[in-house]
């Protein structure tokens, strides 16, 4: 059966989305999301998952039956940041799981390659090599699976994620412009931002509504200040919605698995990440560093990069199970160039959605 043309299905996913949130969509949040939708084929990957998940066994069906892992699903290059653990410890890897559920682990893969490929088309930066550095790196997590602690190894790393002065006062600059905002917050999200505070009873200054990401647009996403031992905290809480994998799959999920893939046992978790089934609560701080591509595409397609970013991948995929032999014998019976293959038919896909998106958003 033939699946509706974009235009079709995003009208459903937003429908779906409203339902989901019980009203409390932010309408103003989607043009914005349909401005960038229509900017690129990479920032319409990161905000169209839900089709991904729809479309992508139709694209790379061999991967169907590759063995099924609590995956992070809507991974991509700008998907990896750092945050301080429990001993304050910096520490880099995946920091956003909004879309986790379990699929096939090839598919991890093969999104954060089809990433890679759709950021910055250019003979420098060649599908094969993407793929082989991710999978290298991969296959090195999975015989050495180990958290990114900061503070002792990876100098190269950490020198990439040190945040300027500029950066910094930036940071503090749209903090101090930011309104109080005179519209009612969801319910429980003041309740949940109080609670994630570094002590009881703390007050805070302001709250204010806060527009970020781009798959995430029009869930809510409130910010509180607090004035707390000679500085400011922040705490963001977003709404949460079930996996566009699991809509796609048509199965009703038990429960949000997003903390747990968080604190997977490879993993050094940040102390104040908490999430349940409607929300995710998480520090915000101009230590908390992200590269974006439209800043530093090369420091992000870089082979080294790459290649660590694929180890993280692993660093998840066992992180709540006992997978390593599955999957290393499920790549042992693949050929060579699998994931070059599954990543071009992956491109094709999206860069045919994103031309049909563009050309009915241009009549």
């Amino acid at each position: 059966m033939a699946r509706p043309g974009i235009s079709k299905a995003n009208a459903a996913y937003e429908s779906w989305l409203r339902a989901q949130l019980r009203g409390e969509l932010v309408k103003g949040d989607l043009p914005e999301k349909h401005d960038k939708m229509s900017s690129g084929p990479f920032p319409f990957l990161r905000a169209t998952y839900w089709r991904w998940a729809e479309t992508i066994l139709d694209a790379c069906p061999e991967l169907r039956k590759a063995p099924q892992v609590l995956a992070i699903g809507d991974i991509h290059l700008e998907n990896f940041g750092t945050w301080r653990d429990e001993d304050g410890r910096l520490v880099w890897g995946v920091n956003d799981f909004d879309e986790a559920a379990v699929m096939p682990y090839a598919l991890d893969l093969v999104r954060l390659a089809a990433s890679a490929t759709l950021a910055l088309p250019s003979q420098q930066h060649r599908r094969n090599d993407i793929c082989s550095a991710i999978l290298d790196g991969y296959r090195k997590g999975l015989k050495k699976p180990r958290p990114f602690v900061m503070d002792e190894k990876y100098a190269w790393l950490r020198s990439l994620l040190a945040i300027s002065e500029k950066k910094r006062a930036s940071f503090w600059a749209k903090v101090a412009a930011a309104k109080p905002s005179k519209k009612p917050m969801p319910k429980g999200f003041r309740a949940a931002i109080a609670t994630a505070m570094p002590e009881a009873g703390v007050e805070i200054g302001k709250f204010y509504p806060r527009s970020a990401g781009t798959g995430s647009l029009g869930r809510p996403r409130w910010v509180g200040v607090a004035d707390w031992r000679g500085g400011l905290v922040l705490r963001e809480v977003k709404a949460l919605v079930p996996s566009g994998w699991t809509r796609a799959m048509g199965v009703r999920p038990r429960g949000l698995r997003v903390r747990e893939i968080a604190n997977g046992r490879y993993r050094a978790p940040d102390p104040t990440y908490f999430a349940n089934d409607r929300i995710v609560v998480r520090r915000l701080s101009p230590n908390t560093r992200k590269i974006e591509i439209e800043d530093e595409p090369h420091v992000l397609l870089d082979p080294r990069m790459l290649q660590t970013m694929g180890r993280d991948l692993a660093n998840i995929h066992l992180g709540t199970g006992d997978h390593r032999r599955a999957i290393e014998r499920d790549l042992a019976k693949r050929k060579n160039s699998w994931l070059q293959r599954a990543t071009a038919a992956a491109v094709k896909l999206v860069e045919d959605d994103f031309k049909q998106w563009r050309r009915k958003r241009r009549r």
